[in-house]
């Protein structure tokens, strides 16, 4: 219907033109034939080759009927209008064709275009995850996108495995055909071009195979599309290969480093306990309050091997995620007085301050873990400062979250080091032989405050001491 429609377009346009020159506007041949020389450009510009050649057929026997001599007849009596003729239809074809040459290069190129528009976007598509799992669930959606395909169909070897994305629903292939277009050595039309069967490959060995649908690319480009997804696979493996090995090296490193600093902090009461325990047995003289000096010096130490192992315990389990966090509403002055008393140890001989406002409202937590931040904190603070020094704890509102401080009058801490002081097993390396430490505490306190929706920083100046900071969630 478009192309009857064209060609009398065609024939209406060379009648006009002709009716045009011949009773209205009478000029000389050179401008009728110029004329129709443009009118056979546009032809073969718009609607190309076919329909020009068929126009500058048509437009010679009208030149030569109707503005050559003797007009009305097809002959010629002057022999320069013979060659007026044969130049008017040879440039008339060439032109023709130089024009539809022009466009189906610019089609072409237009063609080329959008295939390496759509490479870009489905590399970008398939570039946006480093998860192997994530990556191959989205491939065929993001081809079906990318390519207006209407089914894409991904089957992998390794597991059987089949993803499909598109609109249109499409009768699955049996696991044998895909097995043997996986086989293919290049992209190959099925049923007639409807269907395209892309092989994927590892190297040379076959991996898969794509499906589409309702797409119309060039075999370049669909042979692009399948290095793509076999080179993001690729990719996304290696990547978690990578991460895992990483993940590995650093759970080593930390295995290392929580043996050596937990058999650091070990040997100090183990040397105490076993000192206090060789004199009661090898000395007979030994008075009553010597030995209850010596039992105390075991009790203590005892506690403190008690304090290290319920450390390790507590960062295992958090970093695991198995410890569970029973939440309720609590008031902000009952988590935090009598907490020194219950600490026990360095914070119960020290001056602890408390500034609470009264109209704070209810957080959101567990106060059994939230005691052991403020426990770990008021730790740190006790010491890390003078024992003639006060320590202040105090809160206040922060938007949608309660804020809680401890703060010291302390040594400080050197601004290089305070964004590592929460890492596990760090410690100020100014303070690791000076005072007893795991490097658990504060890693502890940011779990368990991570666990409860909040987060926890410091600020602080050396010299002037320590401010860290804790927020929990508003109750409701």
């Amino acid at each position: 219907m478009v192309s009857l429609a064209r060609w009398i377009s065609a024939a209406v346009a060379l009648t006009g033109i002709v009716t045009v020159y011949r009773r209205w506007i009478h000029v000389n041949p050179t401008t009728v034939a110029l004329t129709l020389l443009l009118f056979i450009l546009v032809l073969a510009a718009k609607w190309g080759l076919q329909y020009a050649v068929a126009a500058s057929i048509a437009a010679t026997i009208c030149y030569n009927y109707f503005f050559l001599p003797p007009i009305g007849t097809l002959t010629i009596s002057d022999p320069q209008n013979w060659l007026a003729l044969i130049a008017f239809l040879a440039t008339a074809v060439i032109a023709s064709r130089l024009s539809a040459r022009i466009r189906e290069e610019a089609h072409e190129a237009r063609t080329r275009q959008r295939e390496v528009e759509i490479l870009f976007h489905l590399s970008r598509e398939l570039l946006q995850t480093d998860n192997v799992t994530e990556l191959i669930n989205a491939v065929p959606s993001s081809i079906a996108l990318v390519s207006r395909a209407s089914t894409v169909l991904l089957y992998l070897a390794e597991g059987d495995r089949v993803y499909r994305g598109g609109d249109a629903p499409s009768a699955l292939p049996e696991a044998a055909i895909l097995k043997e277009l996986m086989l293919l050595p290049a992209a190959s039309r099925l049923e007639g071009g409807h269907r395209v069967a892309v092989p994927l490959r590892v190297g040379v060995k076959p991996r898969g195979v794509l499906l589409l649908e309702g797409v119309s690319l060039s075999d370049e480009t669909l042979e692009a599309i399948g290095g793509l997804v076999s080179i993001s696979i690729d990719r996304a493996q290696a990547l978690e290969d990578i991460t895992r090995g990483e993940a590995a090296k650093e759970s080593e490193r930390l295995r290392s480093v929580m043996l050596d600093s937990i058999t650091h902090e070990l040997r100090t009461p183990l040397t105490s306990i076993k000192a206090a325990v060789t004199t009661l047995l090898s000395s007979e003289s030994v008075n009553v309050v010597d030995t209850r000096e010596l039992l105390t010096v075991i009790n203590e130490e005892s506690d403190h091997l008690n304090h290290l192992v319920a450390q390790a315990v507590e960062m295992a389990q958090l970093d695991t995620r198995e410890m569970h966090m029973h939440t309720s509403p609590q008031s902000v002055s009952d988590l935090i007085e009598g907490v020194a008393e219950s600490c026990g140890g360095l914070i119960s001989t020290r001056d602890i301050h408390t500034e609470i406002p009264h109209n704070l409202p209810a957080v959101q937590a567990d106060p059994a873990w939230i005691q052991k931040v403020l426990c770990n904190l008021l730790d740190n603070a006790a010491k890390y400062s003078a024992i003639t020094q006060p320590i202040v704890v105090s809160a206040d509102r922060c938007g949608e979250m309660v804020c809680i401080s401890v703060a010291d009058r302390g040594i400080g801490i050197d601004p290089m080091e305070q964004p590592m002081i929460f890492d596990k097993f760090y410690r100020a390396q100014s303070q690791i032989q000076r005072i007893p430490g795991t490097g658990m505490g504060l890693a502890i306190c940011r779990a368990i405050l991570e666990a409860h929706g909040g987060s926890i920083s410091v600020t602080s100046q050396i010299g002037h001491g320590s401010v860290f900071t804790f927020s929990l969630p508003v109750s409701g």
